[in-house]
């Protein structure tokens, strides 16, 4: 793990330290060996085309979005014009199907400057 990524998760209070593991897990189940790294000041994957950020109640997990659908964008949260998100605030919130079928979709379909 890099350096700057561990210590961005240790300095995480619950739950979103917990909800950064759960996640980071599910994302390295889905795609072994996905680039990992510390980036805009959070964690970022696959060069851009994910992220997860510690927010004061939540973590947003987040997604490039250029090259989805209108009605694919639509599965995420936010107004940005190349990267959404969605809101996990608890363990309980992660569904993990769902963030498989979202993180294949992106992978598959979405394109990011960064990438």
């Amino acid at each position: 793990m890099d350096k700057k990524v561990s210590e961005y998760i240790q300095k995480q209070k619950s739950p979103q330290k917990e909800i950064i593991e759960r996640v980071r897990k599910i994302i390295f189940k889905t795609f072994p060996g996905m680039k990992e790294e510390s980036k805009w000041g959070v964690i970022a994957y696959d060069g851009g085309r994910y992220y997860l950020a510690a927010l004061r109640d939540k973590v947003n997990v987040g997604f490039a979005i250029l090259g989805l659908s209108e009605e694919e964008v639509k599965l995420f949260e936010g107004g940005g014009k190349t990267a959404r998100h969605i809101k996990v605030r608890s363990i309980d919130d992660i569904d993990e199907k769902k963030l498989v079928k979202l993180l294949k979709l992106v992978k598959k379909k979405a394109t990011c400057p960064e990438c």
